[in-house]
């Protein structure tokens, strides 16, 4: 849980500029604004379809929005935990928790003072909808408003890169050597875990050819047993800090078209509304006489 910062400040948040720098972030948190973060209960009750909510690493945001269709930043972060993805996406499913895990370690990076602001990020995954759920749920990123992309090279669909808007940064995070289990997706940047998976990553591979097979017809012994496996295999990565497992790194002179399948994106994005007024100057006074 991060530290609750000090109350909003009416006055500096009136100062705040319309547009931001190039490079420099739309808001410093304790400068120019004072947002609230750990004001909202993270649900990490375990349930039947969230069990690994309860394990001492299961990731949790602080995600700052704006208020409304067409309002300015809140005065304060919600919390979002892996129970929340779950219901969003649908099912729980080891691509969720991996994707989270990730976008956790890139968002150290992109958002140093703990608050993840969903007005500034683009990002890119693979077209599974594990990852590219779990990026447009944590970052607001959509594919009718241009920012949220598919990898050009296939290599690359276990992994999530985030682009932050206003500082111009991009981080690309992916698993470990070691905990990856997608035939045949290589694992894309060099680190490797050094502690040894309570499954065996060989056997549940072998098992993922059968049963995800299209073609093919597994038995219902396989379906349970995968499940199992993944079941263990996310309970046992929350475990333990989350840089034994998850990698993240810079991506130095990114362009966006370097990293996206230009084939699946909208020719004609549609112009992103909620954000237009996030720094609106505030009235001099809370209250005036109507004429």
């Amino acid at each position: 849980m991060f530290a609750r910062a000090l109350l909003l400040s009416v006055c500096l948040l009136s100062m705040l500029p319309l547009s931001a720098p190039a490079d420099d972030p739309t808001y410093q948190q304790g400068t120019t604004t004072f947002i609230e973060t750990g004001v909202t209960q993270p649900d990490s009750v375990p349930t039947w379809y969230a069990p690994m909510v309860a394990k001492p690493y299961a990731p949790t945001f602080e995600i700052l929005a704006t208020k409304g269709t067409q309002g300015r930043y809140y005065p304060y972060t919600y919390a979002v935990t892996l129970k929340d993805m779950i219901k969003w996406h649908g099912h729980d499913c080891e691509g969720t928790t991996h994707a989270a895990a990730q976008m956790k370690l890139a968002f150290e990076i992109l958002f140093p003072d703990g608050i993840i602001d969903r007005s500034v990020i683009s990002g890119i995954s693979g077209t599974g909808p594990c990852w590219s759920d779990a990026v447009a749920f944590l970052t607001g990123a959509r594919l009718q408003y241009g920012n949220l992309g598919y990898f050009k090279n296939k290599d690359y669909n276990h992994a999530v890169l985030l682009y932050r808007t206003d500082t111009k940064v991009a981080v690309l995070a992916t698993w470990k050597k070691g905990i990856n289990n997608i035939p045949g997706e290589p694992v894309v940047l060099p680190g490797a875990i050094d502690w040894t998976p309570a499954v065996d990553m060989s056997k549940v591979v072998a098992l993922k050819r059968e049963v995800k097979n299209a073609k093919g017809n597994p038995t219902a012994y396989q379906v349970d047993l995968l499940r199992f496996y993944q079941w263990q295999h996310v309970n046992d990565i929350l475990s333990r800090p989350l840089h034994d497992s998850y990698q993240a790194t810079i991506v130095e002179n990114f362009k966006w078209e370097d990293w996206v399948d230009s084939e699946k994106t909208f020719n004609r994005p549609f112009a992103r509304s909620d954000i237009r007024l996030k720094n609106h100057p505030y009235r001099e006074a809370p209250v005036v006489e109507m004429e």
